[in-house]
């Protein structure tokens, strides 16, 4: 182990002090008469993204997201590690702290020691496993690679870790580089994702097998003999969403067979107490949105047996109780639900449902302690804790104590009749200070995937705004269409080869029911979203120009063909929403593309993109804002550098809520005076 660092274990809370008191410096500059959320509360917000019970259930550590102050260098968020007491005694204590930050937090097993990802750049140029003692000393780095590692597990015994790092350039491509011969060339040789075991107690490092293919998850063993891995031929990101496969290998000597044939998605998975059962999340075939069904099989192979064949929700987290029980994390509807499975016949029993909305959860089996990552509509996400045996969770950090005096947009779920007599759901946020029987300006604020799910939890971020826009007056819905998770594989199949059809026709349905209900003005309608959700608030202001007045496609679909060119996962957005590939329906895929109705077209459309997004490519943005000049309607492209499929940088994030903010009010203010004019 190479010695790192020191850190006191008595350090006070000044990081969360500061926290604390750049959100009250915020909230004083508001007025008091409006005390709604605003872009820059916004960008000040922390919260928790993962937690790990640690060995014996008594502790559990906790990455917790805090922002960037304004004024420093541009990058992404820190993610420090901290540590408290399961039963809530006792005062946290922080790890790790900005500037640094860490991912994929664990225990050792015997819970000597907090490991975690970080990038250190003193001590090295690529993202290491690094160690802390829990009872104070130094930092220390556990693994030395020459690339980084992008995963990580420790042996049940604890003298091993089990990590994945990609295959290093060689000393020829970087000479290569230095001389300007460093192009891309398909016909070189591939860098794959290798799986290695490390030797903790003398730090020496192996490859685990010499079985060719890229490895993307892991899991061991009880007895620390066989690990699982799930492999790809190659480490294309569409290969990891849709072609993975799982093996067994041994560790005395790599062999790697087949653990059993699935298809499609696939999740984590673990294997049993016993170690004579695997589970897994996966999709029932390759056609499956999501690996959102259950599936065990023997360990040492066999048919795989589907658990929830039938449930109306969507698997997204799963840890073993016992050899005969599963607790399961699944997205139902617009809420969460913690199940404990049976394994012999898929028995569910409901054990933690509804509020607050569970993003993650961390067992210790044998002490049953619980730990979860959650959010509720009041708060963004933080520490829960609770028992697998229980049916109650209780909040153990409060990250943004502030909010509490910020007037937030109330927010339910309401439900409507969509094509075909399907019930829809949505989540909406009143505006500040509501008053029934006026009419408000509507804000739709789709959510992408199409696959993904709005909750009835803390719905705002940089990118979705939501009480941003409550907090200007506007009402919110958040609309889960057909194709979205949570309701099953069935509700999550049902846009299939009609993407734009049935599916947008459930969000016009929904502005129809607000607007029944005499909640909206159906003539000040907005709309806005990332990635698919950019694709529908595209399709909006095109196909459907006459329904919205202003529309911010963010990092959205506008031409299908061209998109199938230019992204990360073509064969995934074949394979699991049109079912057919855009050759074999050229017509189809062109009709539903925004940019082939720009006959139609009328409405005002400002356009956002990440100059480093590699999923949707900015010419999606680039094409579309052309088109939209050449017709001589508003348009507005903003390109942000540096930003992949999403805004990470605070600049980035403050200018995009104040640009959405000012495009949405300059359109529904023309197109008052307008309606003033003609009146």
């Amino acid at each position: 182990m190479t010695h790192i660092g020191r850190f006191d274990r008595n350090q006070p809370l000044r990081r969360t002090l500061v926290a604390v008191a750049a959100l009250l410096t915020v909230l004083s500059a508001v007025p008091l008469a409006a005390r709604g959320m605003t872009p820059e509360m916004v960008v000040e917000i922390s919260q928790v993204t993962q937690a790990a019970v640690a060995p014996g259930g008594g502790s559990v550590a906790y990455l917790l997201r805090v922002p960037r102050s304004d004024g420093e260098a541009h990058g992404s968020s820190y993610s420090e590690v901290w540590v408290r007491s399961m039963d809530g005694t006792g005062e946290p204590v922080s790890y790790l702290r900005r500037p640094h930050s860490a991912s994929t937090l664990a225990w050792s097993p015997d819970g000597r020691w907090l490991t975690f990802r970080a990038t250190l750049k003193e001590h090295s140029p690529h993202t290491q496993v690094y160690a802390i003692p829990v009872s104070g000393g130094t930092y220390q780095r556990l693994t030395d690679h020459p690339s980084a590692v992008s995963d990580y597990a420790w042996s049940p015994d604890g003298n091993h870790i089990l990590y994945i790092a990609r295959e290093a350039r060689g000393d020829s491509a970087e000479a290569a580089r230095k001389s300007g011969r460093d192009w891309d060339d398909t016909a070189e040789t591939v860098r794959q994702y290798r799986p290695w075991l490390l030797n903790v107690s003398d730090g020496s490092s192996r490859p685990l097998t010499d079985h060719p293919g890229s490895v993307w998850e892991m899991a061991w063993s009880p007895d620390g003999k066989t690990v699982l891995l799930q492999m790809t031929k190659t480490p294309e990101t569409d290969d990891s969403y849709m072609f993975k496969r799982i093996y067994r290998v041994s560790v005395a000597d790599g062999a790697a067979t087949l653990l059993c044939e699935t298809a499609g998605k696939l999740g984590p998975m673990a294997f049993s107490p016993d170690g004579k059962t695997v589970a897994w999340l996966g999709a029932v075939d390759i056609s499956d949105p999501l690996a959102q069904s259950l599936f065990v099989v023997p360990a040492t192979g066999g048919t795989p047996r589907n658990l929830t064949p039938e449930m109306e929700a969507s698997a997204a987290g799963l840890a073993w109780i016992d050899n005969g029980h599963i607790a399961l994390l699944a997205n139902r509807g617009t809420a969460t639900v913690i199940s404990r499975v049976a394994v012999k016949d898929g028995k569910r029993n409901d054990r933690i449902a509804g509020t607050p909305v569970v993003n993650s959860m961390s067992l210790d089996r044998r002490s049953g302690a619980l730990a979860v990552v959650a959010n509720a509509a009041e708060h963004p996400r933080e520490l829960y804790v609770g028992a697998i045996g229980g049916s109650s969770l209780i909040r153990r950090t409060v990250s943004n104590p502030a909010l509490a005096d910020v007037e937030l947009g109330r927010q339910e779920v309401v439900t409507w009749t969509g094509p075909d007599g399907w019930t829809i759901e949505g989540v909406l946020t009143y505006p500040v200070g509501y008053q029934e029987g006026r009419r408000y300006p509507l804000a739709l604020q789709i959510h992408g995937g199409p696959e993904g799910v709005s909750q009835n939890g803390w719905t705002t971020s940089a990118g979705y705004p939501v009480q941003v826009l409550a907090a200007n007056g506007y009402a919110v819905l958040e609309p889960n269409y057909r194709g979205s998770g949570g309701r099953g594989v069935a509700f999550s199949k049902g846009d299939h080869d009609d993407l734009g059809g049935k599916e947008f026709e459930d969000v016009l349905a929904g502005i129809d029911a607000l607007v029944e209900r005499g909640l909206v003005d159906n003539d000040r309608v907005v709309t806005g979203g990332w990635s698919y959700g950019g694709y529908f608030s595209a399709w909006a202001a095109t196909r459907h120009s006459e329904r919205f007045r202003a529309s911010v496609v963010a990092a959205g679909l506008t031409n299908w063909i061209s998109f199938s060119g230019t992204t990360d996962i073509p064969h995934e957005m074949a394979l699991v929403h049109w079912n057919s590939y855009w050759y074999d329906q050229p017509q189809l895929h062109w009709e539903r593309s925004p940019i082939a109705h720009l006959d139609r077209a009328r409405t005002p459309t400002m356009l956002v993109h990440g100059l480093k997004d590699d999923r949707v490519h900015p010419e999606q943005s680039i094409q579309m804002h052309q088109a939209l000049k050449m017709k001589d309607i508003p348009t507005r492209m903003v390109l942000y550098p540096r930003e992949p499929h999403g805004l990470r940088e605070r600049a980035h994030e403050l200018h995009f809520m104040n640009a959405v903010l000012e495009w949405f009010e300059t359109h529904l203010q023309k197109t008052e005076a307008t309606d003033r004019v003609l009146n």
